[in-house]
């Protein structure tokens, strides 16, 4: 049976990726039709979204949903050499404790205006190696695995008291390429991924400040899940410091 074209490019892809010629190829404007357009409607739907959620068209638990098939329908191939995944891993020094945090370019996307309304980032980590765990305040973000290996952990944060979270476990299972989760205010609101594979990079966008009547800044929270056992399966999370985290959790 003979490929579809998109199978083919898919296919052809990957070879590119694999012997290094993804940046020259992009650079000289030499990839297949089928390959640059789907990724760039794929910022382009990202972009609307996200408008709207700042408009006020979605809710937070709404644009959660949109984004979770909007990772599902994702080409993990052409997001992977979007990003340079390989110049990444040839050129990153994974850190002894938490994870590497880097940006990437989104002006090689036609279409998309100057200045996007939410954030980007990869995550990397080494073997056994977290990001590690944390919440948010008015924040919507959406992860998709690159490569490698992760457990993934998340909870929904039910009580903030002055020194500590209540929170209860949603989400406790290995990530492999491709496997994606989503939080925002309302659902899945604290997250914890520690590598297992020797390396494993994670894709990540992020919506902060989409709620103007919402209190409090969208940094990181960040908690000790360890904690004491409640009843209906809650914890009862301590409150931590970067540091205190990064030396438990890291």
């Amino acid at each position: 049976m003979q490929p579809s074209r998109r199978e083919f490019s898919a296919r052809l892809f990957g070879s590119l990726v694999a012997y290094g010629l993804v940046e020259t190829l992009w650079t000289r404007d030499l990839f297949a039709d089928a390959i640059k357009p789907a990724i760039g409607d794929w910022f382009r739907e990202l972009v609307t979204m996200t408008k709207d959620l700042r408009g006020r068209k979605l809710s937070d638990l709404e644009f959660q949903t949109k984004m979770e098939d909007l990772y599902r329908r994702v080409d993990l191939t052409a997001l992977a050499g979007l990003v340079k995944l390989d110049e990444i891993e040839k050129k990153t020094k994974l850190p002894e404790n938490g994870a590497a945090s880097l940006g990437f370019d989104l002006s090689r996307v036609e279409g998309l205006p100057r200045e996007v309304e939410f954030g980007k980032q990869i995550f990397g980590c080494r073997k056994d190696r977290s990001i590690v765990p944390h919440g948010h305040a008015n924040m919507c973000t959406g992860f998709i695995v690159l490569k490698g290996k992760w457990l993934g952990r998340h909870y929904d944060k039910v009580e903030t008291q002055k020194d500590h979270y209540v929170v209860k476990p949603t989400i406790n299972r290995e990530f492999g390429p491709g496997d994606l989760s989503t939080i925002s205010d309302h659902k899945d609101n604290v997250h914890w991924f520690k590598a297992v594979s020797d390396t494993a990079y994670i894709f990540n966008v992020h919506v902060t400040g989409y709620d103007p009547d919402m209190s409090g800044g969208s940094g990181r929270l960040y908690l000790d899940p360890d904690g004491e056992k409640l009843s209906g399966g809650l914890i009862r999370a301590a409150k931590m410091s970067s540091t205190e985290c990064h030396k438990k959790y890291g």
